[in-house]
């Protein structure tokens, strides 16, 4: 069993920054792959960033080269680092770990609550 915990939602301005992070507990989380997915309202949950277990990276091509996924495996952590972020960035921010398909998928055994993220112009 995995516990995770996000944090670092909030309100930010366009163009502003945040930093979002996972924390896990429970099983062992290094040979896990993380991923970060969102929802806005009315919207499908769609992926956001991934982060295989060998510090692989994949991002959506809506956040590439903004947002930066990394991960601690020493402090059982994986961050997504926001930047430039515009309006049609605010959702629900998710993330999950253990795929039990493509990475990049919605397709992981273990959720997170969700942190808010609004950015207003």
């Amino acid at each position: 069993q995995v516990q995770l915990v996000e944090s670092g939602g909030g309100l930010v301005q366009t163009g502003g920054s945040l930093r979002l992070s996972c924390a896990a507990s429970g099983r062992t989380f290094s040979g896990n792959a993380v991923g970060w997915f969102r929802q806005a309202p009315g919207k499908e949950r769609e992926f956001v960033a991934a982060i295989s277990p060998s510090s692989t990276t994949y991002y959506a091509d809506s956040v590439k080269d903004r947002f930066t996924i990394s991960r601690d495996n020493a402090k059982s952590l994986v961050n997504l680092q926001l930047n430039s972020l515009k309006s049609e960035d605010t959702a629900v921010y998710y993330c999950a770990a253990r795929t039990l398909g493509a990475i990049t998928t919605p397709l992981y055994r273990y959720w997170g609550q969700g942190t808010q993220v609004t950015v207003s112009s």
